[in-house]
């Protein structure tokens, strides 16, 4: 695929889990004008895919400006079953990302999006996959990826994720303070020069004086003052329950959350449909849907492609950023 413009980026689809509402919410994304024009779209799957969701969608290639189809060869068509978990779907799933990670690490892509896979079906084929971020990490060999979650009215990043509450609670000033900085920096990236970052505590009231907890005074108070130092402009740690509120209220750019649930859950109360995935801490740009495979609802024609449109202009605008970054120091 030729680059129309110095600037234009290219970037690299994953369809996710076959079987699920991935290849639908690409093929919906896709077929908008306004997206399909931010990129070059190199969609990493395989025919019989496309060829099951194009009869679902209508959205056939020819039709899908600016797009073409990296074939994979991983799925047969008769191990194709929508709506169910499939071991065959789960290790293509987990090809598909493996393929697309490779095309940024070599520089044929600006950047990547990835649609849901299923654990399920992955746990069939292999053990110890915890998620997406962790996954598309260790193929990048990165040791510190952290997940950003960002929609219009909320950005919230998380010092830990897919790990057990009692092991989340079990805080490291550094690992704190190196969220904080690491989203710092991809605010920074999204066009804000000076992000103001909220902390929230771990315990109720953010620990109220120790009175119910020593972690919020032990580990998430030197890990702002450190970053204070550093120059960033930040707060905390603050009682979670009314951290979320102030962020909407503006007062704040960004949201450091200790654990999973204690980001999670604000930000899809506030907006399930549209909330973006960015994995930081890698040497690629990585964004995704924040939201399942939905088996329930797969091949008919009923998924909401809110999200995925949301990943794939955010993708296009970090990777046009840091192409434009790196052309001004060239």
């Amino acid at each position: 695929m030729s680059r129309s413009c110095a600037l234009t980026p290219v970037v690299a689809i994953t369809v996710g889990d076959p079987a699920g509402i991935g290849p639908e919410v690409v093929a919906k994304a896709l077929a908008d004008p306004g997206v399909s024009s931010l990129a070059e779209w190199i969609i990493v799957g395989d025919t019989p895919v496309w060829n099951s969701i194009e009869v679902v969608t209508g959205a056939a290639f020819p039709r899908l400006k600016n797009a073409q189809l990296l074939e994979v060869h991983q799925l047969d068509a008769k191990k194709l079953t929508v709506g169910k978990v499939n071991a065959a779907c789960g290790r293509a799933a987990l090809e598909y990302v493996r393929v697309a990670t490779r095309l940024c690490l070599e520089g044929k892509a600006d950047a990547m999006v990835t649609a849901p896979v299923s654990k399920e079906a992955i746990a069939l084929i292999t053990k110890g996959f915890s998620g997406h971020t962790e996954f598309i990490a260790r193929l990048c060999r990165a040791p510190e990826p952290r997940m950003l979650l960002v929609s219009d009215r909320l950005r919230v990043v998380h010092v830990s994720t897919h790990v057990s509450l009692r092991k989340a609670c079990d805080l490291d000033t550094r690992r704190v303070r190196r969220t904080i900085q690491l989203g710092h920096a991809a605010l920074q990236e999204l066009g804000l020069d000076r992000p103001r970052v909220a902390v929230c505590g771990l315990n109720p009231h953010a620990g109220e004086n120790r009175l119910f907890g020593d972690e919020d005074a032990d580990f998430i108070l030197p890990a702002v003052k450190s970053a204070r130092r550093a120059g960033i402009l930040c707060a905390g740690p603050l009682p979670a329950d009314t951290i979320f509120l102030s962020a909407l209220r503006r007062e704040y750019d960004l949201v450091v959350a200790m654990y999973h649930d204690q980001g999670h859950i604000p930000m899809k109360l506030l907006d399930f449909d549209r909330a973006v995935n960015v994995s930081l801490g890698l040497p690629i740009i990585r964004t995704s849907v924040d939201h399942g495979t939905a088996f329930d609802i797969a091949g008919q024609n009923q998924a909401n492609p809110a999200s995925m449109m949301s990943a794939l202009r955010l993708a296009a605008q970090m990777a046009a950023h840091r192409r434009s970054q790196k052309t001004s120091f060239s």
